[in-house]
């Protein structure tokens, strides 16, 4: 089967239900996403397939097949991060970095469907992703910087 993540193309030989989140790590080494719960609930997993947040550790790996993957690996550029990679570390806002990961792709999907949402909106949208560390505010704060950072950006 092949897989396009990070607009780079991996032709990976599967088990049948094996998920998406063990072919990144087990198989392409791209340990970015990690395995929280196992049961799409935590958000760790958080991949984006075709732009939309997707919990990686339930989906089944040939479902992502001929579609458009993005893992946090796939977000930086050899120059720069990622205007919400910046800003998360800019609020500081991880701890532990178990989640971050996750997070950071949510929150990617959320300023690409709404670029300029309210502090309200953020907690919505990013509802399902856990922080068991609880630094919810400091993400939130992220969230709405890079928000400004990536209007920032356009107006260049």
């Amino acid at each position: 089967m092949e897989l396009l993540i990070n607009d780079k193309s991996y032709n990976v030989a599967t088990q049948p239900g094996q998920s998406l989140l063990s072919v990144l790590r087990d198989e392409l080494n791209l340990t970015g996403s990690k395995y929280g719960c196992g049961e799409g609930q935590c958000g760790a997993c958080t991949v984006l397939l075709d732009g939309i947040p997707m919990r990686s550790c339930i989906l089944p790996a040939h479902s992502a097949s001929g579609r458009k993957i993005t893992t946090i690996e796939g977000l930086a550029t050899e120059e720069k991060l990622h205007p919400v990679q910046d800003a998360f570390l800019e609020k500081e806002a991880l701890q532990c970095g178990y989640c971050t990961s996750g997070m950071i792709m949510s929150a990617v999907a959320l300023l690409k469907k709404n670029p300029s949402p309210t502090r309200q909106e953020i907690i919505t949208f990013m509802n399902g992703n856990i922080c068991r560390c609880g630094t919810y505010n400091r993400i939130v704060d992220a969230i709405t910087l890079a928000s400004s950072k990536i209007k920032a950006q356009s107006h260049e």
